[in-house]
């Protein structure tokens, strides 16, 4: 079924670099729902943008009747639309890892990277304790977090994992976690990361339309 040429389309405003909206998008694209994008400046938000999302932050979906201003809901959201790869199915230990990933990791990996924004946290004790939650994911790997298949939980911890190996790379890559290793560089090399890695100019009131189908999916 494509689900694009059945829909109207929402509006998704979006920070291209962003995990939260790189994993909106990716659901976005693996359940082929299409949406239009507008993309944010993060020290200019537009009025249309803060009139819409009520916490300010993106990903922020506009619907016809209701706005998710949640990340995991926008990819919920989209794979009810349609879910081609039964992203869904997986045990309910991976919302359990999407938590932890979103709760202890993502504050451990906020003060890893920027220390100057926490000057009473260490940042080497930071990415340790990040660190914990790394060993658990190669632990559970193989060569995905729920066998060779993709799951929602893939797409929604493998931004933040991304982004924390980025910190400092020689650092992450000299760690002893060859599965996390492996499904770091398999998703950073996919065809469907580069896709919806795209860069898109930043949006403003009266430009031409940009659907994400058109761009991500064609």
């Amino acid at each position: 079924m494509n689900v694009m040429s059945q829909l109207k389309q929402p509006i998704l405003y979006n920070f291209r670099r962003c995990p939260y909206a790189i994993r909106a998008r990716l659901a976005l694209l693996h359940a082929k729902v299409n949406v239009e994008l507008r993309e944010v400046v993060l020290r200019n938000k537009p009025k249309e943008f803060l009139a819409t999302s009520p916490s300010g932050t993106v990903p922020s979906l506009k619907l016809t009747n209701t706005v998710l201003d949640e990340s995991l809901d926008i990819m919920k959201w989209a794979l009810i639309q349609n879910d081609p790869m039964d992203l869904m199915d997986m045990p309910d230990y991976g919302f359990d890892l999407i938590s932890e990933c979103d709760g202890n990791f993502k504050k451990a990996l906020d003060r890893t990277k920027y220390p100057n924004k926490f000057p009473d946290t260490d940042p080497i004790a930071s990415r340790d304790t990040a660190a914990l939650f790394l060993y658990k994911l190669e632990k559970i790997l193989s060569p995905n977090l729920f066998g060779t298949r993709l799951s929602i939980a893939d797409l929604a911890i493998l931004p933040f994992v991304r982004q924390f190996a980025h910190i400092d790379q020689d650092w992450f890559y000299d760690q002893d976690w060859i599965n996390l290793i492996k499904w770091v560089d398999n998703f950073k090399q996919s065809s469907v990361f580069i896709r919806i890695m795209t860069k898109l100019a930043p949006w403003q009131r009266g430009d031409q339309p940009i659907m994400f189908s058109d761009l991500y999916c064609s």
